[in-house]
């Protein structure tokens, strides 16, 4: 029996059945899905490199963002959570400075280290989150090499689960644990996916999802001060009788990163008005008293964003509250609210009046969960996905009713996972 033999019959112990139930949840086939999943990745890594050193199996999850929509980039609060949907990489060390990944349905890609400069034709690749990351952990004086990976990742592009911080946040977790012995924290995990994003990916991103994804959990994240403040909530919204639904409507983030970039830019405009660098610098009080100097002064949609701000940045402390005192109805009635304010005054419904499918999912989330759910954008927002809360009664006719307007498997069932980034400890032997 060879090592990937080995690792393989590893996936059927307990151990490692408890670490996938952990990661995973327990739904029915959940965890004969992903031993067949840690099989396929483990075996095309056999195919494609052959070596002979230390082999790793590191995951990394999506996330879904529960509140907070669009105030990270102003220091604002959010709540957020990781999902049971994630990047997952089989990945062993080599002894120079080159990364080769073989990505399941992508071709693969070669990235020579010895290069981590920024090269603005890589803008939006994979090969850009790579160098990026890489670099930045250099410059904090991480140590990083070369490794041969092969990956597959549930977290799909376009779902609004943002697979691009899976991505960032799996391979910091790469570079750790095979160069510096797994010593990174979760915020620093963060803040170098984020640079890699905004610096090399060419995306003006806040911090959110890489927070999320890094931290693992439910969390309420602070951005207020250099280093957020993390507070983790411990909340099974599946004991209470509701599942997570993510809807995803099949809108194109294609040619959206103009809108995405004019909201923090905007929102920020209106600070600038006060000599401040973002809203969390402006008191709310301040800035109601000055409407009258703004309006005409800066966009009235730059003032329409501004009034999201801080009424979003205030249900976030109403929705960890209701939480904390377990008043599941009034924690679904903020997220009702927030996103009836994402609708009406941060605008990020849709880009194009031709294409309004999050409206469509919006307003039929509305009839079919009135009185008993809550049903919300999700993530940036202009194309993409929907946020629901679905009694367990309702989910199968949710479900259908959505499958049947947007297509099969439009729907993602979701569960929390209590994990970040995460390497899989298997027994070889």
């Amino acid at each position: 029996m060879n090592r990937y033999e080995r690792m393989i019959s590893g996936l059927n112990e307990e151990t490692a059945r408890a670490q996938l139930r952990r990661l995973y949840g327990n739904r029915e086939g959940q965890l004969e899905q992903q031993c067949s999943r840690y099989t396929s990745v483990l075996t095309r890594h056999e195919k494609a490199f052959h070596t002979e050193g230390p082999l790793y199996l590191i995951s990394a999850p999506g996330r879904t963002e529960i509140g907070g929509n669009h105030t990270d980039h102003n220091r604002g609060r959010v709540l957020a959570a990781s999902v049971n949907l994630d990047c997952l990489a089989a990945v062993s060390p080599r002894d120079d400075m080159e990364v080769h990944l073989h990505s399941e349905g992508y071709r693969p890609l070669t990235v020579d280290l010895n290069d981590l400069s920024v090269r603005p034709k890589e803008n939006g690749t994979t090969i850009a989150l790579i160098r990026g990351v890489a670099a930045r952990m250099k410059e904090l004086g991480y140590r990083i090499g070369g490794f041969d990976a092969a990956a597959t990742s549930t977290v799909a592009s376009g779902s609004g689960l943002s697979s691009s911080a899976a991505f960032e946040v799996m391979m910091v977790a790469v570079f750790d644990q095979l160069y510096n012995g797994n010593v990174i924290d979760f915020v620093t995990r963060a803040k170098i996916g984020q640079y890699a994003e905004r610096e090399y990916f060419g995306k003006p991103c806040g911090l959110l999802d890489q927070m999320a994804s890094s931290a693992g959990g439910l969390v309420a994240v602070d951005f207020c001060d250099e280093e957020p403040q993390v507070s983790r909530l411990a909340y099974d919204f599946s004991k209470k009788g509701y599942a997570l639904v993510v809807v995803a409507t099949g809108g194109s983030h294609a040619n959206l990163t103009d809108d995405y970039a004019a909201i923090p830019a905007e929102m920020k405009q209106v600070a600038a008005c006060f000599g401040q660098d973002c809203l969390r610098r402006v008191s709310p009080e301040d800035f109601s008293k000055a409407l009258p100097t703004l309006y005409g002064k800066v966009p009235d949609r730059a003032i329409l964003r501004a009034m999201h701000f801080y009424t979003e940045n205030t249900r976030v402390r109403r929705q960890v509250e209701a939480l904390q005192q377990d008043n599941l109805p009034a924690f679904l009635r903020e997220i009702i609210a927030s996103g009836r304010s994402s609708y009406m005054y941060l605008q990020n419904v849709y880009a194009h009046v031709e294409d309004q499918s999050l409206s469509i999912a919006l307003a039929l989330a509305e009839q079919l969960l009135q009185n008993d759910g809550a049903w919300r954008i999700h993530g940036g927002g202009f194309a993409g996905t929907t946020l629901n809360f679905v009694p367990q009664e309702k989910l199968r006719p949710f479900t259908a009713c959505m499958e049947g307007l947007f297509g099969q498997r439009c729907c993602h069932v979701l569960d929390i996972r209590p994990e970040g980034a995460y390497t899989l400890q298997l027994d070889e032997n």
